[in-house]
């Protein structure tokens, strides 16, 4: 099987491929920014003998701690793909293994969360593919100076003095000059390897409402932003509005609310539900922001659960089925509150209103939801809920969330080994 050392990268760029064509995007993101590793890790007798082989997908260590319990699902995914691109060529063993990237820094004592420079450079190229203008509607020049003091920035043109009169002469005057990139590699701005909140700042301006008043536009950009930042740890999330508008910061993620959206995020991969990301998307970037929206978001996230389960198996639901029904056939469905658990048996009395208790749980979200949530008009002096209370909610339809998906997966793979058996 030296063809898998040999060749390896075609095959992971093909896994990469099919990845993103099924709507997987984490994990695709993960395959394309890990430096991979290939070792025999063993070897089997059985048949003639036969190599086992194990690809290390090595990652930076911020986007490892960041992946935490997502990793073996995110594992499983690229495992399976990979296991289709080679059974063309050997039926061997390969497995893919997601660990740190290990490399020698003399600074690690004061290295803090920052942003990687691939994860930088890859946001800029992003940017180049699309196109996208990154002084929008503005001259470079204006839009610069609300970041920067370009007075006191040296020139490149001795005609000039300073960064203002340089840009002006060869991106207005003689705008051929220089790329429409040039900005992403100009070391006056160092826009590769400025701290953290500089670069925060500089996302956040291009998608500025002044700067690009569609906020559709706006918001597709931040979105292609976040799938990059959150491998570190970051995101922009809205801090206001403009005239209508959304303005934009850069903040670290909660690693609560991470943790709970990484989990929703890997059961909608798990059921290939591309509505379900999208949910997932406005409800993060809502926690902070805009809890109402987050908890009414929560709620939908979690119905839409709900539906796309009982497709998958066949179950037929009315249009007009409300959360409760949606649950109730789900449990039933899924069996979540099995019967037959002894009543002598240890704690069966704990296990049943646990499971009793996550079912109704979805109840207690719709009516937390018609209480504060979105889409009900206020008076005046209506006061909403905190940020803390909607990660109480996110986190609660997380759960639910996570466990469904994974008791449908169980419950799916037991059916068909009681199908083979019968055969």
């Amino acid at each position: 099987m030296s063809y898998i050392a040999e060749g390896y990268e075609e095959y992971l760029s093909t896994v990469a491929e099919l990845l993103i064509a099924e709507g997987m995007t984490e994990a695709a993101s993960v395959l394309r920014l890990s430096t991979p590793k290939v070792e025999e890790t063993g070897y089997d007798n059985w048949n003639g003998g036969t190599s086992i082989w194990t690809i290390y997908l090595r990652v930076e260590p911020v986007s490892y701690a960041q992946l935490g319990a997502s990793r073996e699902a995110l594992e499983e995914q690229i495992n399976n793909r990979l296991k289709s691109v080679l059974e063309q060529f050997s039926d061997g063993w390969v497995s893919i293994k997601i660990v740190p990237l290990v490399k020698p820094r003399a600074d690690w004592p004061e290295i803090e969360g920052g942003i990687s420079r691939v994860i930088r450079q890859n946001i800029f190229d992003g940017l180049r593919i699309d196109n996208v203008v990154w002084s929008g509607r503005l001259e470079e020049v204006e839009f610069l100076e609300r970041l920067f003091d370009l007075k006191t920035l040296p020139s490149t043109d001795s005609r000039y003095s300073d960064a203002s009169g340089d840009i002006w002469q060869h991106r207005v005057n003689n705008p051929q000059d220089w790329d429409d990139d040039w900005i992403y590699a100009d070391q006056r701005f160092n826009l590769l390897q400025c701290p953290a909140d500089q670069f925060l700042r500089f996302l956040s301006e291009i998608v500025h409402p002044v700067v690009r008043p569609d906020r559709n536009e706006s918001l597709k950009i931040v979105q292609q932003f976040n799938d990059q930042l959150r491998l570190e740890g970051w995101h922009l999330v809205e801090d206001e509005k403009i005239a209508g508008r959304p303005r934009f910061i850069g903040r670290r993620i909660r690693n609560s609310n991470h943790r709970s959206v990484t989990r929703a995020r890997s059961a909608a991969d798990a059921l290939d539900a591309g509505w379900m990301q999208k949910e997932i998307e406005r409800l993060e970037n809502a926690v902070e922001r805009d809890p109402a929206l987050a908890i009414g978001t929560a709620k939908e996230l979690v119905e839409t659960c709900c539906k796309t389960i009982l497709g998958k198996r066949g179950v037929e639901i009315s249009r007009g089925d409300d959360l409760p029904k949606l649950t109730k056939a789900l449990a039933k469905e899924l069996k979540l509150v099995p019967e037959g658990i002894s009543d002598e048996a240890k704690g069966a009395n704990s296990i049943r209103l646990i499971l009793q208790n996550l079912s109704s749980m979805t109840q207690n979200l719709a009516e937390l939801r018609g209480l504060y949530g979105s889409g009900h008009g206020r008076d005046g002096k209506h006061r909403g809920l905190e940020p803390r209370h909607a990660r109480l909610a996110v986190g609660a339809a997380a759960a639910f969330i996570d466990f469904v998906t994974e008791t449908y997966h169980r419950r799916t793979e037991i059916e068909k080994q009681e199908t083979s058996r019968d055969v």
